[in-house]
């Protein structure tokens, strides 16, 4: 067998040769790494994250009244997730990379399940937003080192092709099971404390049976980068979230200013490390820019809008958080579906050029509801989940695997943690946006088919940008 079939190899090949390359750290030895084992815990983290971060959408209403959330607030009850996942996502790969993939995504899955069962218990709107937060900052932990340990397990390119299409899968599962599993339950704060447990089953297995790994490179971690890039997501998801109030009041353009200070010393601490936690010159690359173009537009288009729609349908057309976690099923059980089988492209479709499609198909599909909720009809809303199904399902099948392929191997934790954080940023403002156009009118119908307008220009405008860019390293 070729020594580049071996697991582990990809890292071992990329450490520099001679005496120096002994006090570096290096990937645990290849013969202990069991992919099987490593993508079927992975995933399952990764499901149960999503299943975390889209349980509200179909509890919003009565976790608002359990909770005494005036509408003006609701935004944080779905912001709260993302704005952990943003602000950290970047900061978990670079520290997945330096300390170890296992360590971080065990750490991570651990802290998910903790903070999941301490959200069941919350009395009020800003304790509850406290510990959405702190979830994100855990789901961080596991999904930038997830792929990590999967490029690991599967160094060559066929397998990390199956390993990260199934990845990509069980994204759209968790999205799907999410609000199933919430509508399911008697209570919002049983869903809860479910999810929690489901997490922490998965950490305890996870120390058991993956393997350990890192990326070879030896130096500092880059703290100041890390103190500066966290913040300023903090800042900017904050100002994001609170721009449906009104953009031109004082705490928004602080946060604005502050995030834009925030990121400038950033960039001046990436260029004087040795161990940046990104590598600037990757924002010369473009398929680096076609993944964070997707992530950041997939968050716009896709997530912002389908975050509060099932609110929407609950408030219109009187269902219930069952019969709407049942309608979306449709959107998000066939988008795992087409994720699954999305590996079948390769060779044959350019996964940008399945990124576009993918927004193409969103634009579509808002345009195909428009009117729906005016005519208080949601069989009218089915065509349009059918088609977004199809386009989410492609979009959460090419982003993992452009996110690995826009970055040297050794360095997959890194590239993941990037492409998610522009993700979530984008779902942050799309949530915020959704929100605000909703209830921009004197009729949430009306509102509605602006932010059905909206999203549809907005995955327009993803496609053309992920569709011209050419894949050259």
């Amino acid at each position: 067998m070729p020594s580049s079939d071996l697991p582990g190899s990809v890292e071992a090949a990329s450490a520099p040769p001679g005496p120096a390359a002994a006090g570096r750290r290096t990937a645990a030895a290849p013969t202990a790494v069991r992919p099987r084992a490593t993508l079927a815990l992975t995933s399952a983290a990764t499901a149960i994250a999503l299943m975390t971060y889209t349980a509200p959408m179909v509890t919003l209403p009565d976790t608002a009244a359990d909770l005494h959330t005036p509408l003006s607030a609701q935004a944080w009850l779905l912001n709260g997730t993302p704005l952990g996942l943003a602000a950290l996502l970047l900061v978990a790969g670079s520290l997945a990379d330096d300390y170890g993939r296992r360590r971080i995504f065990t750490a991570g899955t651990l802290a998910l399940g903790l903070t999941t069962a301490l959200g069941a218990l919350t009395t009020s709107t800003w304790l509850f937003t406290l510990a959405r937060i702190a979830q994100g900052a855990a789901s961080a932990a596991l999904l930038a080192s997830s792929l990590g340990l999967i490029v690991h397990a599967y160094p060559t390119p066929r397998g990390r092709l199956h390993a990260t299409g199934v990845w990509g899968a069980f994204v759209s599962g968790g999205i799907a099971v999410g609000p199933l599993l919430a509508g399911s339950l008697p209570d919002w704060r049983v869903a809860y404390g479910v999810l929690g447990a489901a997490a922490v089953v998965t950490a305890a297995l996870a120390a058991r049976v993956l393997t350990e790994s890192r990326a070879p490179r030896g130096g500092r971690p880059d703290l100041l980068g890390a103190l500066t890039f966290g913040p300023a997501l903090v800042c900017l998801v904050a100002a994001l979230t609170l721009g449906r109030d009104g953009w031109l009041r004082a705490p928004v353009g602080l946060l604005l200013l502050a995030t834009l200070a925030l990121l400038a010393l950033f960039a001046v601490a990436e260029r004087r490390t040795a161990t940046p936690m990104i590598d600037l010159s990757l924002l010369r690359r473009p398929r680096f820019l076609a993944s964070s173009a997707g992530g950041l537009f997939t968050g716009l288009a896709v997530i912002g809008l389908f975050s509060y729609l099932p609110a929407l349908l609950q408030r219109t057309l009187g269902m219930s958080a069952m019969a709407t976690a049942w309608l979306f099923l449709l959107w998000s059980g066939l988008s795992f579906v087409v994720a699954l089988q999305a590996r079948r492209l390769a060779g044959r479709v350019a996964p940008r050029l399945q990124l576009a499609a993918g927004f193409v198909l969103h634009a579509v599909a808002a345009l195909t509801m428009l009117g729906a909720l005016s005519a208080h009809s949601w069989p009218r809303l089915l065509p349009g989940l059918l088609i977004g199904g199809i386009g989410s399902g492609l979009l959460n099948a090419a982003l993992p695997l452009v996110s690995v392929e826009s970055v040297p191997p050794e360095r997959a934790a890194m590239g993941s943690g990037a492409q998610q954080t522009f993700r979530y940023i984008g779902s942050c403002a799309g949530v915020a946006l959704t929100i605000a156009l909703a209830t921009s009118t004197k009729s949430l119908p009306d509102g509605a088919d602006v932010a059905l307008l909206v999203s549809a220009a907005l995955a327009a405008v993803g496609a053309a940008g992920v569709g011209v860019l050419r894949e050259r390293a």
